[in-house]
């Protein structure tokens, strides 16, 4: 609790006065409102406040800070709106600093902005915690929309409530109240105000105010398109280093590690870290040397004609850049069932989080897939399922996944590997209720009655919207540097005397990092590598 609610000494109160201004305060004024755009930080030198959160007529009390305590969560760095009422409860004399020097402190001063970034951290554990966000949740465990827009929350480290049809009493009051029928749902309340039905994720980014802080308009020293862990890495260390940088994902921040239950091999954790929260971490650490992150609105296309290059998005104007990293990583590779997607998010599934740990406890489960992920998935949903069969075409596993994880399978009892075997077939109504495999070498069929399919077959490179204003190779992933020909160069007219750096597309000034990259090396420490690796060229290109 200290940790969270830390007492700053006088020394350390007169070191951040420098960066803002005093100001006297009265018993009763209101600070911030939840729901202000604009939030700035608070130190109370004298007097003391209170940090309520208004739900309707009610407020929920979520801390009261005397002299030495400060305001402030990760919002602070993201530029979003406030979840909290923050109200003077003794008369006193307060330090307020905006968000911009806010972000110049915790940047130059090492001791404060350590205890600031570690306090705002694990009050958005705490508020994520207590749901105490800006947003109720209304639909059911068995609905896809549901289990999309649980997902986009989560992974965005954005607080919410839920009220679960199928459990929850009172849920027809609820519905009652806003207008709404069962047929609706998924609904999302937003704000305590504005009732979506089954919103789209850019639809909630929207209400939820994102994006509100950034300018489309302005041009930056680079922009990263994707956030998974390569251009997460390029975004912390362009603007650790000063540059202005701007990240555009189209979901949210982690790409497909970001849905990996635990990465073991990472250097760094012995114990491991999932993959969202390891995307957690970059994406707070990107923030706090000043990147910005566009969320839930993609790129659709590279405008390449001229310079500075442009950003197309999905909704909004374009994003102009004076270099361009592209990290937009891989997409599932789905399988060739005829009614596969009338039951992804409703017995099938690309990712083995909490949330969908919590769907299938007690129950059998299938992970389809021989690789690290696929064994991560399987360990992982052993702890709460109770048998998790993996079903793989080939003979084995030790030709496509780490040692650790083989012997990890092959120790679980809750594990059945089946191998020389696919699926062939699922079954059910509005949700998954049975599934058909054929083991190829037996030559026989099998029916079971598994409600719950994990596909980790891989992915194939997200570059379609490119439109070929770069050089790819015959599965369609980026080609750079000495992989790019010279015939290649020449059709792309390359323009400069020097060759394409590392890492360098056919197109001077931009990078692909990560998976979509030719001959990438499918790790998490290869893509932040080749993301940080991108960053020494950009300023080269910058100096050009």
């Amino acid at each position: 609790m200290t940790e969270m609610f830390p007492t700053l000494t006088p020394a350390q109160i007169a070191r951040i006065a420098a960066h803002g201004r005093r100001r006297r305060v009265e018993r009763g004024e209101v600070l911030v409102e939840a729901g202000d755009p604009v939030v700035p930080f608070f130190v109370v030198d004298s007097g003391q406040i209170e940090l309520v959160r208004p739900t309707g007529n009610a407020e929920t009390p979520v801390a009261v800070q005397g002299p030495g305590g400060f305001t402030g969560e990760v919002i602070m760095l993201s530029g979003r709106r406030a979840l909290v009422r923050v109200r003077v409860r003794e008369a006193g004399e307060l330090i307020e600093l905006d968000r911009e020097h806010l972000l110049a402190l915790v940047q130059t001063d090492a001791e404060l902005g350590e205890i600031l970034m570690r306090a705002f951290i694990l009050r958005r554990v705490e508020v994520i915690a207590r749901g105490l966000g800006d947003v109720v949740l209304v639909g059911s465990n068995h609905c896809a929309g549901t289990l999309r827009i649980k997902e986009f929350l989560t992974r965005n480290g954005h607080p919410y409530a839920s009220i679960d049809l199928d459990r929850d009493a009172g849920v027809q009051e609820l519905l009652d109240h806003f207008h709404v029928t069962v047929a609706d749902v998924p609904l999302l309340i937003c704000r305590g105000e504005v009732v979506l039905r089954n919103p789209s994720n850019q639809r909630i980014a929207e209400c939820l105010g994102f994006n509100d802080s950034i300018d489309h308009t302005h041009v930056r020293d680079v922009v990263v398109v994707g956030a998974g862990p390569a251009g997460l890495a390029a975004a912390v260390y362009a603007a650790s280093e000063g540059l202005d940088v701007l990240v555009v994902e189209s979901n949210a921040p982690g790409g497909q590690a970001g849905s990996s239950s635990r990465i073991e091999n990472y250097l760094g954790f012995p114990t491991g870290i999932s993959g969202q929260e390891l995307a957690a971490r970059a994406y707070t650490q990107a923030q706090k040397f000043g990147a910005q992150l566009m969320i839930a609105n993609g790129a659709t296309r590279l405008a390449c004609e001229r310079k500075p290059y442009a950003i197309e998005l999905a909704d909004g104007p374009r994003v102009p850049a004076r270099t361009v990293i592209l990290a937009t990583g891989a997409e599932y590779r789905k399988l060739s069932l005829e009614n596969l997607s009338r039951f992804e998010g409703a017995g099938v599934y690309y990712g083995a989080t909490f949330n969908e740990a919590q769907l299938c406890r007690g129950e059998e489960v299938i992970v389809v897939g021989g690789a690290n992920s696929a064994g991560q998935a399987a360990v992982f949903l052993a702890q709460t399922a109770r048998r998790v069969y993996m079903l793989v075409r080939s003979g084995g596993l030790a030709e496509s996944m780490s040692r650790y994880l083989v012997r990890r399978i092959e120790d679980n009892p809750a594990i059945v590997l089946r191998t020389h075997t696919e699926l062939t077939g699922l079954e059910g109504g509005h949700h998954l209720e049975r599934v058909r495999w054929r083991d190829d070498q037996a030559g026989s069929d099998e029916a079971h009655d598994i409600r719950h399919v994990f596909v980790m077959t891989g992915a194939g490179p997200s570059t379609r919207w490119l439109a070929g204003c770069v050089a790819l190779d015959a599965n369609g992933f980026i080609k750079t540097g000495t992989d790019l020909s010279p015939e290649e160069l020449a059709a792309a007219r390359w323009p400069r005397a020097r060759p394409p750096h590392l890492l360098e597309t056919s197109l001077p000034g931009v990078f692909a990092v990560g998976d979509v990259r030719g001959g990438n090396i499918k790790r998490v420490a290869s893509a932040v590598g080749e993301g940080s690796i991108a960053v020494a060229f950009v300023h080269q290109v910058l100096r050009e």
